[in-house]
Parts: structure tokens; sequence; C-alpha cells
């Protein structure tokens, strides 16, 4: 069986017609979730159109690495098609428990407040920040703090991004600081030496290094991430169900699992800028959840 991927509405549309329900009883047929899909062919998911999560290509086909881990798994279940409804991503857990959808599909961060409201599957990425320094890290930096403490250290880091305030509180000074507007900005800092090192994210720092295809340039594999307030700044991401499918969201984590094992889940993963650094190891969503 080959996977079929479309596109339909936007959100605001009521599909619950063509959605599955939940665990216990769908429309008196006393199907669950995955069964109702299985019976019917296809199951409707739920993303926001942001690269490299969940995304409408150039052909107009949705793509992105929650999609394609989600069609494979969906496809060893006995799915043969997945339906993709955009929604803004602040409606997605709305639009879940509304039935407009069966599932989310959008690398969705595991958090608290997310966790009270729909059943995440163990997550399929993790994402933290990435460090590159020239080539053979002269310097020897390897954390935020590690800048901290060279006060001669400089890294460049986008105006107005998060990193700035990971890297004060890992008390790197202002003046350590080169601003940039963009993330090419950032790397003609480090090529030109005004910079000693770049920051961003995992993904975005790996895609603009293979971009500038640099070898005099490299990323830190073994970059500890900055902890704010004592808690790290990786976040985990994960296809989430609504409450009650229980019995679906195992029947996916199985898969999932069997991915990982496998080294499948890192083949899809990089197709979409992600590296080994960004897997997320054996952490799982009830972790996460604190449960």
């Amino acid at each position: 069986m080959l996977m079929t991927i479309m596109l339909i509405g936007a959100c605001g549309v009521n599909n619950e017609a063509d959605t599955n329900g939940g665990n216990g009883k769908n429309n008196g047929a006393g199907l669950t979730t995955l069964e109702k899909a299985v019976q019917q062919g296809y199951i409707t998911v739920g993303f926001a159109g942001e690269n490299p999560y969940a995304y409408k290509n150039e052909q107009g086909e949705l793509t992105g690495e929650a999609v394609e881990i989600a069609s494979v798994i969906l496809e060893r279940l006995g799915i043969g098609e997945m339906r993709g409804e955009l929604t803004e991503f602040s409606a997605l857990v709305a639009g879940l428990q509304a039935k407009r959808f069966d599932m989310i599909t959008a690398g969705m961060f595991i958090n608290a407040d997310r966790c009270a409201a729909v059943l995440f599957a163990d997550p399929e990425y993790s994402i933290g920040e990435g460090l590159a320094v020239k080539a053979g890290n002269p310097l020897q930096l390897d954390s935020y703090a590690a800048i901290a403490e060279n006060s001669d250290a400089k890294v460049a880091v986008m105006a107005g991004a998060v990193e700035i305030g990971y890297l004060t509180a890992s008390g790197v000074a202002e003046k350590q600081m080169v601003i940039v507007p963009d993330q090419d900005a950032a790397i003609s800092a480090l090529q030109s030496g005004r910079a000693d090192a770049m920051t961003m994210t995992g993904p975005a720092l790996q895609s603009r290094l293979n971009a500038a295809d640099d070898p005099g340039i490299e990323r830190v594999m073994d970059f500890e991430q900055p902890l704010v307030d004592g808690e790290s700044v990786r976040g985990y991401g994960a296809t989430a169900f609504r409450m009650d499918d229980t019995s679906f969201r195992d029947a996916f984590n199985a898969e999932l699992a069997k991915m990982k094992e496998s080294g499948e889940l890192l083949d899809i993963l990089t197709k979409f800028g992600f590296t080994e650094q960004e897997l997320p190891g054996d952490v799982t969503a009830q972790q996460l959840c604190g449960q």
C-alpha cells in the first residue's frame, strides 16, 4: 500500500462528519479512531504550515518531518491516505479537541500546558541551540559558559533572537556579542574573524553551514546546551492525539520505536535539515509530561 497525502480545507471548516471520533463510540459504530481510519481508508491531520515540520511545498504537496514520519507509521498501521487540514498553530489543539481532525502532525513541542490538553506520542525530534566555530575550534568553545569564561571570545547572534537571553543568562557579556541582522551575516562574521563563534538553533545552524560549504568553519558537535533557571532549553516535538485515543497513540509509539531502532527516523529527519544531534534519544512523552 502506498500512502497518499492530500490537502483539504483550512481551519474553520467543520469536518466532523469526516473524522473518526475518540477511542470509544463513534457514530454508534463502537470503533476506535484507528479502527475507523483503517476501515474508511484515510485519516485527517492538522498542520500549521511551518517548515521543516509540516508545510506545503512548491508543488503544493504536504510534506515536512512530522508529515513524513506520520505517513510511514500510518501506512504500516493500515491507513492508506492522510488528509491535511491547514490550521493556525494556536488553533491546532482546539481543532483536535473539536474533532476537525484526528491527529496533529506539526512537530508540536511537548510542554505542561499541552500535556493537559492532548495525548502526545513519544518525541520524534529534539531541538536545542547550536554553535559553530573556526575549524579545529581553536578557542575550545563547547558551551555558552565557555564563551563567558574567555573574555576575548566573541559570538555572532541575530538581533532579537532568544539566544541573546540564553547567552546573557550564561554570563556572556554584551561586549562579547556581535549582533547581526540575519543568518547570512552571522556566517560572514565567523568567516571574517569578527566573531569566534556563531549561534542559533541546531537545525538552522546546520542548514546555514551546509549552504556555506566552507571547510574553514564547523559545528561544535559536543556543544553543551545552556540552562535557564536550571532548565535545559532543549525542546522535544511529537505527534498529538485526543486524550481518549490511547490505543492509537500506543500503536503509533510502537512503530516510532522501530523507526528509531532501525535508523529510519534519522533518515527522514536528515531530509529536512536535522542531524543526529536532533534525535530525541530515549526520552518519552510520559517523562516530559511529568507523569
